[in-house]
């Protein structure tokens, strides 16, 4: 689970031209790239400024072999040359790698809880807020992220112009991932049946948020669940948390009486309808929402709230890539090295994590980059460390 799988995936990259490796690799700057986006820094120039100062020149050479460091637009044009489809492939190749050693972790403790669930893996799109208004870009550059959820690992992305090309996109997301025996979790724009016959498809089960774009289905659910005779004979889970102030009080009801067609519609492989209704209290007073679903496995009440949550971990992922890597400030025209630089901040992502589970580490992800960016030896502990 070290840096030596993530080094051996980065040798299948390809450029969209044809590059000898003079003065600096293709391979170099992505390492760069990443090293650099480990250490909590924001952008490319950042990054470049880090990497050719003294020590760190020295602490490249020494530790990857990186002997000379290209001028910040030489750095840019090559990871402008890399196509995002053989970093997507990197990327998909290496977490393929080390997700069954994180996965048998995860088993373990299940044992000691003597619960067993599937690998949550949970797809939502994030608009790069930043292509709104540059002229190579006939509309917003959106990209669709897969995460296991459990994990926190991204596994793969795709990328298309506009969000109203999302569902096709997750479609064709979902058909190039490996996800026999997940659970596929995504977000009410694409409860579609397509999408759900292609987690099918995939030897998967899928969880669909059903909202306002499937009306019908969602107020099916909804009659079903609020009458209270039917909802007595329904599983029922309640979880609480509490923090920041507020506490917050998840009931959810699931059943596998589908017969009736909720929505009028019939869902490829449907044997599950569900709802999470959440109680929130803070010093501002309360408030409670309802959330419905449907699913192609039999889930109880317990694993709803679990799966569902996990939903969260991919918009926690675009939280940090807005909120600390600035991503929606970044000026870079390029396509591909705007694509290329999302990729590589979820590569750095995913190391901090795997860190962190290794370790069992309570600091926060920015708490550990910030201590890779102080000192070069936690860098190479996290990289190594399993």
């Amino acid at each position: 689970m070290g840096w030596e799988e993530l080094a051996e995936s980065l040798d299948d990259l390809e450029t969209k031209e044809v590059y000898d490796g003079y003065f600096c690799s293709v391979k170099d700057a992505v390492v760069i790239i990443i090293l650099g986006s480990l250490c909590g820094l924001q952008n490319f120039k950042q990054i470049h400024e880090w990497a050719i100062t003294e020590h760190v020149r020295s602490f490249l050479e020494k530790e990857f072999g990186i002997k000379r460091i290209p001028c910040y637009w030489w750095l840019l044009s090559l990871i402008a040359l890399v196509t995002p489809e053989s970093l997507n492939l990197c990327m998909k190749n290496w977490v393929k790698r080390i997700v069954p050693g994180l996965a048998e972790k995860i088993e373990a403790e299940e044992k000691k809880s003597k619960k067993k669930t599937q690998l949550t893996v949970a797809i939502d799109g994030k608009e790069v807020r930043s292509t709104e208004k540059m002229d190579k870009y006939d509309s917003p550059l959106h990209i669709v992220s897969a995460q296991i959820g459990e994990l926190g690992l991204t596994l793969a992305q795709e990328a298309v112009d506009g969000k109203s090309n999302e569902i096709p996109a997750v479609q064709k997301l979902i058909k190039s991932l490996e996800i026999s025996g997940c659970i596929v979790v995504a977000d009410a724009l694409n409860c579609q049946i397509d999408t759900a016959q292609a987690v099918l498809d995939g030897h998967a089960d899928y969880l669909l948020s059903a909202k306002d774009n499937q009306l019908s289905l969602k107020e099916d659910i909804k009659d079903y669940v609020t009458d209270e005779k039917l909802r007595s004979k329904m599983d029922t889970f309640t979880s609480k948390d509490c923090g920041h102030g507020r506490t917050e009080i998840r009931t959810a009801y699931t059943t596998d009486d589908v017969s009736w067609q909720p929505g009028g519609r019939e869902w490829p492989g449907l044997k599950c309808i569900g709802a999470i209704q959440t109680h929130f209290e803070s010093k501002n007073g309360t408030s409670e929402e309802w959330h419905f679903y449907i699913s192609s496995r039999k889930l109880t009440a317990e694993e709803l709230i679990h799966h569902a949550r996990k939903e969260w971990s991919v918009e926690t992922m675009h939280w940090l890539l807005d909120v600390h890597f600035r991503e929606d400030s970044c000026r870079i025209q390029s396509r591909n090295a705007k694509q290329n630089m999302n990729m590589l901040r979820k590569f750095a992502l995913n190391i901090v994590r795997i860190h962190k589970a290794a370790t069992s580490s309570k600091s926060a992800l920015n708490g550990i980059m910030f201590q890779c960016l102080m000192n070069p030896s936690k860098l190479c502990s996290v990289l190594h460390e399993n």
